[in-house]
């Protein structure tokens, strides 16, 4: 048993995390209106969808890699849509509107935050591809030999973005208390902007 692999995994789940994308955006977004947990469980979501397709590229299994990837236009359709959809949601929603709805509904709203950053994660299985080429850098994911040192490599992907949305949604959740209600009425504006225009993108790519 080799931990450099599990090292090796922090550091790559950290690198993939840290890209900035729609998840980062709506993280940043849902902790600076909703606080740390809110923000950190929404986070959790997108390392275990890092780490679902981790473990499908670690573990050799390319017969779910292969149907994923041959049905993406389907896949990328439905998170296109439902990025538009979260996008036109939080610049519309104001954020006394915003404290309301999550003093009415704590935990399903903490497990809806969960859910709909997992499942958005899981739209873009060309992400399958991008963990395959890694771990076979690694020597992972070749043969039954290599089970061990994959489990190591996946559990590391998902301990790395954990950790990355855990420093990103407790900075800012210490700097949240300095943004008034205008602040944050403008901060949801822009970020379901730059959602939509990301998922306006992903529908867009569907022509190509």
């Amino acid at each position: 048993m080799d931990f450099s692999f599990l090292l090796r995994g922090l550091l790559i789940g950290l690198s993939v995390a840290a890209v900035v994308g729609p998840m980062s955006v709506l993280c940043m977004q849902r902790t600076l209106n909703r606080g740390f947990r809110y923000g950190f469980i929404s986070g959790l979501g997108v390392a275990c969808g890092d780490a679902v397709y981790g473990c499908i590229a670690g573990f050799g299994l390319t017969v779910i890699a292969g149907f994923l990837v041959r049905q993406q236009g389907w896949v990328r359709l439905v998170g296109g849509l439902f990025l538009v959809y979260l996008g036109i949601k939080t610049m519309l929603t104001r954020p006394a509107q915003q404290a309301a709805s999550t003093a009415k509904s704590k935990g399903n709203g903490l497990l809806g935050a969960y859910v709909s950053t997992f499942l958005l994660t899981l739209t873009n299985p060309v992400t399958i591809l991008s963990f395959a080429a890694i771990f076979a850098g690694l020597g992972v994911g070749s043969g039954n030999s290599n089970f061990v040192n994959a489990l190591l490599v996946v559990s590391g992907v998902f301990l790395g973005s954990a950790l990355w949305w855990l420093f990103l949604t407790a900075g800012i959740s210490l700097v949240r208390g300095r943004f008034n209600a205008r602040w944050l009425l403008w901060i949801n504006r822009l970020s379901g902007l730059v959602i939509t225009i990301f998922g306006v993108i992903a529908l867009i790519s569907l022509y190509r």
